[in-house]
């Protein structure tokens, strides 16, 4: 029988076609949803969802067994052709984007499920295709190996994720969406212009082949400068955040796990590809120590911010401008003072377990959040008195991951935050320790705040609540519980 990637291209080499799947399946997927038309929009999607899962997983089976997969398009190696790559960063991701996905699909049906008969399925239409969309841009964007594919790859994720911001189509969300168009398309501006000056230096894009030309000159550094702001503005880094927590707190929570777990990391990961692997011997002490200096200030603002907040959602998307930071405290860890380039190390793979662990974390907090706020009919943490009692699972959800986000053991978070730790003292920059510490430890101060409150009991009797399917609390109660389960994660390679 004619396995998927076989069926969808011929000739390729031995599982590099589980890579051409990854990027066409979620594309395949979300032309049947246009087709099949708000009626089927959900069911469409539902199905595709374990089958990106499995193509994920084979990507990931295959870097295990040969370390990596490359596959190159039209058999035109680079500089003739373009070339796609999945290491163990683009495999990790691939199958942290995939759970996710499938997590926010299952939990979104109860919202944007096949409408009843005389309603509207506009919404419902526009979750979908904008979900599979996005699914496809971010596989693209971890798999390209091409700094002009990537462009288009962040493109194709604003695209999809700027309609998640406003589904509701209320006033304040569609101005949240405008602003995040527009600090995206100056992003996509940026890289580009960089983009253009690297190319026009030294003839290629392609990430390899730029690894062994670039030199450090006026060029280069005036290209890596563009790219890297545009990148940051896009991943919303300190001070380039204004227009995350609008966007983030105020769509819907499906939509929210997805923009706060895994389009902001699209952008990072091309970050990590350019820094690490286009121009390695660019980066110098001043650069990488800048780099780290925002994010530490998100860290530290973004915790202090949440902390702050009065409504649930908002605090967690302050959340998400807080623990990006601890994403770009890779970059002055992992540079070799007496190299003179950035290394693959410790401080590395606390960065990716970082990511990993964030992205299932938030989305469990997100998902639990937006049950509670069905529940008691509002999201303000002065009024979760009684949410212990009325709803245990989605409370004890939002708890594990934030176990996660502080750090705490066996997490995922607190792996990734020994791993940097580690780094930290290993190389001597004991500020980035305080930091990471100081971030933990506000980060449990917001964290115990929004339980001391849930376990109040009410002052009066209690409203009647909104009742909530018990399934839906499964899927922000299982990526809590991978989030946690991560930190064993730690004692691999």
């Amino acid at each position: 029988m004619t396995s998927l990637p076989d069926a969808l291209v011929a000739g390729v080499p031995a599982g590099a076609g589980w890579l051409v799947a990854a990027i066409a399946w979620p594309v395949i997927a979300l032309l049947l949803v246009i087709a099949g038309g708000e009626r089927l929009a959900a069911r469409v999607g539902v199905l595709a969802l374990p089958i990106g899962l499995a193509i994920a997983a084979a990507v990931a089976l295959g870097v295990a067994g040969s370390g990596e997969l490359v596959y190159h398009v039209g058999g035109w190696a680079p500089p003739l052709g373009i070339a796609l790559r999945a290491d163990g960063l683009s495999a990790a991701m691939l199958l942290v984007t995939a759970v996710v996905a499938g997590g926010a699909g299952i939990y979104a049906l109860a919202d944007f499920g096949p409408p009843r008969a005389g309603a509207s399925g506009r919404t419902t239409l526009a979750f979908w295709a904008s979900l599979l969309g996005a699914w496809a841009a971010l596989n693209l964007a971890f798999l390209g190996n091409d700094l002009f594919n990537l462009y288009v790859a962040l493109e194709l994720l604003t695209f999809a994720a700027v309609p998640l911001v406003c589904l509701d189509g209320r006033a304040e969300t569609l101005k949240a969406a405008l602003r995040y168009l527009l600090y995206a398309l100056v992003g996509s501006v940026l890289y580009l212009l960089g983009a253009v000056l690297l190319y026009g230096a030294y003839g290629t894009l392609d990430l390899g082949l730029l690894a062994k030309a670039a030199q450090p000159g006026p060029a280069t550094w005036a290209a890596a400068a563009l790219m890297t702001a545009g990148l940051l503005a896009k991943t919303a880094l300190f001070p380039l955040h204004l227009w995350l927590p609008p966007a983030h707190a105020g769509a819907p929570p499906a939509a929210s796990a997805v923009l706060s777990a895994l389009v902001v990391k699209g952008s990072f990961f091309i970050v990590l590809r350019l820094w690490f692997e286009a121009l390695p011997g660019l980066a110098n002490t001043a650069s990488m120590q800048l780099i780290g200096l925002l994010g530490a200030g998100a860290i530290l603002y973004g915790s202090a911010l949440a902390l702050r907040q009065t409504r649930l959602k908002l605090l967690v998307a302050y959340s998400t401008v807080a623990q990006i930071g601890y994403l770009f405290l890779v970059f002055p860890l992992a540079f070799d003072a007496a190299a003179g380039r950035l290394v693959a190390g410790a401080a590395l793979t606390g960065g990716l377990l970082q990511a990993v662990s964030h992205a299932l974390a938030k989305a469990a907090m997100f998902m639990s959040a937006g049950l509670i706020a069905v529940t008691l009919g509002h999201d303000r943490i002065a009024g979760l008195a009684g949410l212990a009692r009325a709803r245990p699972a989605s409370l004890l959800a939002f708890a594990l991951a934030g176990v996660s986000l502080v750090g705490l053991p066996p997490s995922g978070g607190f792996a990734a935050k020994w791993l940097l730790l580690s780094a930290a003292v290993a190389t001597g920059q004991w500020w980035w320790a305080v930091v990471i510490v100081l971030g933990g430890l506000l980060t449990g101060a917001y964290l115990v705040l929004v339980l001391m409150r849930a376990l109040e009991e009410p002052a009066a009797p209690a409203a009647p609540l909104q009742p909530v399917a018990a399934w839906r609390e499964t899927a922000p109660l299982t990526l809590a519980l991978l989030a946690v389960l991560m930190g064993l994660a730690g004692a691999l390679p």
